[in-house]
């Protein structure tokens, strides 16, 4: 873990979506973070000891989702397919697919594995699946503040976790997606899903994928908005298919699926409500230790 020092920062965003605003300077303790999201090993870990099952390895109570086609009413999870071409980007049916079987340990659904994956973040964990995890591990799952202090790593008011310019000399920063989402990516094969996890640059805090890579849980309900403005959601469909509006919690980071031309939030300030049941491949989740008053 790494330590992060308390004092005040400007946490938010003007320039941007609606539901980073407004720019406001808070005060924050000190705490401790992890350097990076919890992998597949260590999540594995966490199963052998515990057992836990998945939220996306239970089927859905047909009671809790009356909307739902009967055939989706199984174990499963939502698995990222992308396009053949452009296509509207107001329907994620577009790119994303409910498959039954998926899950943490086959991401891609039935047929696919973690193998040569240990050290990639771990995915298709629900909020109390990260929940479960935090409190085996004695942490806590971090609150929107404490996460956006850590990803700005001291540089107060920066677009990025690591300046105002997406790549430096060239260089890039994180884990996003390169040409026109959902249909054109141009990184390299080893960068179209998930990396390894400290694969890019850590920010001044020496934390390592607080950008891109996978959106993370935190511990706040969402608001729609600081300012009571409304959520311009992106990357993903906004819960599991059938459900009533559940609670939302915020995520924070972006993903490997944020795109300049449809989701711009690969930076401190983004944030999104993601519903607590909804497990995805691009959400995972990192924890938190609180210094002791």
């Amino acid at each position: 873990m790494a330590r992060i020092p308390g004092g005040e920062f400007l946490m938010g965003c003007a320039d941007f979506y609606p539901e980073e605003r407004p720019v406001r300077r808070v005060q924050i303790d000190g705490f401790w973070m992890d350097e990076h999201p919890v992998t597949v090993a260590e999540f594995r870990r966490f199963v052998k000891a515990t057992g836990h099952v998945t939220w996306a390895e239970i089927a859905p109570d047909p009671a809790q989702y009356p909307d739902a086609l009967p055939e989706l009413l199984v174990p499963g999870s939502l698995v990222f397919t992308g396009s053949s071409g452009p296509v509207d980007l107001s329907d994620h049916r577009n790119w994303w697919a409910w498959v039954p079987g998926a899950d943490w340990r086959h991401p891609e659904g039935p047929g696919s594995t973690v193998h040569g994956r240990e050290l990639h973040p771990v995915t298709h964990v629900a909020h109390a699946d990260a929940l479960a995890y935090a409190e085996w591990a004695g942490k806590h799952l971090p609150t929107e503040t404490e996460w956006e202090r850590a990803a700005r790593g001291g540089l107060e008011g920066a677009v990025f976790c690591w300046g105002d310019e997406f790549a430096p000399r060239g260089r890039p920063m994180a884990n996003v997606w390169q040409g026109e989402f959902p249909w054109q990516n141009l990184s390299s094969a080893r960068f179209q899903r998930t990396t390894p996890v400290g694969r890019f640059p850590a920010n001044g805090f020496d934390l390592h994928d607080m950008a891109g890579n996978v959106w993370e849980w935190t511990s706040d309900e969402f608001r729609p908005g600081h300012n009571g403005g409304p959520q311009s959601p992106c990357c993903g469909p906004q819960g599991r298919p059938g459900r009533a509006d559940p609670l939302r919690r915020v995520i924070k980071g972006g993903s490997h699926l944020c795109a300049p031309n449809y989701c711009l939030r690969y930076r401190p300030a983004a944030r999104q409500g993601e519903p607590i049941d909804t497990t995805t491949s691009h959400i995972g989740f990192r924890c938190v230790l609180r210094e002791a008053a």
